[in-house]
């Protein structure tokens, strides 16, 4: 067996596309801000340059951290804040749930993971899979 073999672990993470749209946004936004400076548009740019900011820093935040949730035999490690990861042991988990609400005709699904003194949710986007089978997936592994 590989020196570098870990029996079982499982990574949920952001998908690139998501990442890299995020960033092309970022950078169209910038590019608005600039016109809109050029044609002495003031409004525009106090609207341009925070969406750039704002988009481009998510787009960034998911280039440097892309995993959000991963699980081994230890616990879970979780992203905290913008770039910080926290390790939760499996004993410190309380819930893990799937909140589903329907609004407009559209249905939403959050993945809730109670620590007791933290709740850390997680969207179908930031984990790259239904928060329905990551939940699933973890209530076997902690068993």
């Amino acid at each position: 067996m590989p020196a570098t073999w870990i029996p079982w672990v499982s990574m949920w993470r952001v998908r690139r596309e998501l990442a890299v749209f995020k960033i092309l946004g970022g950078l169209a936004c910038a590019g608005l801000a600039v016109y809109w400076y050029v044609q002495g548009d003031v409004r525009g740019v106090l609207l341009g340059v925070p969406a750039a900011l704002l988009v481009g820093g998510m787009g960034l935040r998911d280039l440097l951290v892309p995993v959000r949730l991963s699980a081994d035999e230890s616990g879970i490690t979780v992203v905290h804040g913008f770039a910080g990861k926290r390790h939760v042991p499996w004993e410190s988990i309380w819930d893990i749930k799937v909140d589903v609400r329907r609004r407009w005709g559209l249905r939403s699904e959050m993945l809730e993971i109670d620590t007791g003194d933290h709740l850390h949710i997680f969207s179908p986007h930031e984990l790259g899979a239904s928060p329905t089978e990551v939940a699933a997936a973890l209530r076997r592994r902690g068993t």
